[in-house]
């Protein structure tokens, strides 16, 4: 994200929250899975020396660096990506990038570091930078950035955007709030797949396995949809007999079928133009089309169940596929056969609502069934309306670049020293 789950997708659906290989991951958080300051790390430079280089360790990736004078050299491993070595100022408006308000996120990842960043996350609790010129000089110092590439050489791709839909919800069944959210049935292990979306609407039987497990109720279909393809949620409670209060939903589990895009299946039918497919599109269309609501629905096989979590700090986000909390604007989900969990990524894109770039620096916290190859991220905007207007509308080229500690590095062939 979480991430991590079940769809998890920004609105052109295909961010799927979780696929089955996450859920064991996700399982002692939650999903996203898919993106604020939950944890700072006190920071200064270090003077002078520099610490022995680590223990060369092997991230997913092929690490190549450049033989002065020949031009930076690549491989083409048989993995997702490879990475070639690049300097600071290929990195497009670096220097513009308040970069303290990454170091939150990037300190998230350091309570979790895998073996690469042990060195660097140890520097990092010591030091403090006191403003953004000292943040960057320590990642200057301490990182180097790698272009990052599809093995056959295509350096640019795709970024989406995901979020954390804000539902309203009640505790009990009333006027306006028939839609349930379900926890996972009792028989969910042992009958796989289980009942499919439709066969759950239609089936005594099915409808069997569900009773008693209701986490709350909502008003709109779309709105329990939207839930289960981002992958968590927050479900807010007002009621005249108990005090406002929000929960947390995270992804419990799903049935075992397959996730159909509604957007895809209105394109197949006729309905939308593949240019045009996006969360507003679809529910404009449900919302002219009431007859064929449950059509569209039934068309995605794929129920996801959710468990509730209590919102400690309503600034953070649900837990990724790193296991730590995404921070809004500075969590990216990724394939992490192409780009390890915790990497900083500097990104190049746009702003799905303005003509504006969208460069800064990010850190790769959660993936999503529909995030493969090396070239992609799904990106976190948050909670609520605002997040859900970017989201639903990001779908622009990418360029990226990863940024690893100096002095691990790792070929496909043995761990070997730089």
């Amino acid at each position: 994200m979480s991430l991590r789950s079940p769809l998890r997708r920004p609105w052109n659906m295909v961010h799927q929250t979780t696929n089955t290989s996450r859920a064991s991951a996700m399982s002692a958080s939650t999903m996203m899975s898919h993106m604020r300051p939950l944890w700072s790390l006190a920071l200064a430079l270090l003077g002078g020396c520099v610490a022995a280089p680590p223990r060369p360790v092997v991230p997913p990736s092929t690490l190549v660096r450049p033989v002065a004078p020949a031009p930076r050299p690549t491989l083409s491993p048989e993995r997702a990506a490879r990475w070639v070595a690049a300097d600071w100022d290929a990195l497009p408006g670096w220097a513009d990038d308040r970069l303290a308000e990454w170091w939150p996120a990037f300190g998230l990842s350091c309570r979790r570091p895998a073996p690469a960043w042990a060195e660097t996350c140890a520097r990092a609790q010591l030091e403090a930078p006191a403003d953004e010129a000292a943040t960057r000089a320590f990642a200057m110092r301490w990182l180097q950035p790698w272009r990052i590439e599809s093995a056959d050489g295509q350096a640019e791709g795709m970024a989406t955007g995901y979020f954390e839909p804000l539902i309203e919800a009640a505790r009990r069944p009333r006027d306006g709030f028939r839609v349930p959210v379900y926890a996972p049935p009792a028989d969910i292990a042992t009958r796989r797949p289980h009942w499919t979306r439709q066969e759950l609407d239609t089936l005594p039987a099915a409808q069997a396995a569900l009773r008693g497990q209701e986490i709350a109720w909502i008003e709109d279909p779309l709105d329990l949809l939207l839930l289960q393809v981002q992958g968590s949620g927050r479900l807010r409670f007002a009621e005249p007999d108990s005090p406002p209060q929000t929960l947390r939903v995270v992804f419990a589990g799903h049935n075992d079928h397959p996730f159909r895009s509604p957007a895809r299946w209105l394109i197949e039918q006729g309905e939308l133009r593949a240019e045009g497919a996006s969360w507003p599109a679809v529910r404009a269309w449900a919302l002219q089309n009431p007859a064929r609501l449950q059509e569209l629905l039934w068309a995605n096989p794929r129920v996801v169940y959710f468990r509730t979590e209590p919102l400690i700090d309503p600034t953070l986000g649900p837990r990724g596929a790193q296991g730590v909390p995404l921070t809004a604007g500075r969590s990216v989900a990724v394939d992490p056969a192409a780009v390890p969990y915790g990497t900083p990524l500097w990104i190049a894109t746009g702003h799905p609502q303005t003509a504006a770039p969208l460069r800064r620096l990010v850190v790769a916290q959660d993936t999503g069934s529909a995030i493969t190859g090396a070239v992609r991220i799904d990106y976190f905007w948050g909670s609520g309306v605002e997040a859900q207007a970017a989201a639903g509308r990001m779908k622009h080229p990418l360029r990226m670049w990863a940024l690893w500690p100096r002095g691990v590095v790792r070929n496909d062939g043995p761990q070997r020293a730089p």
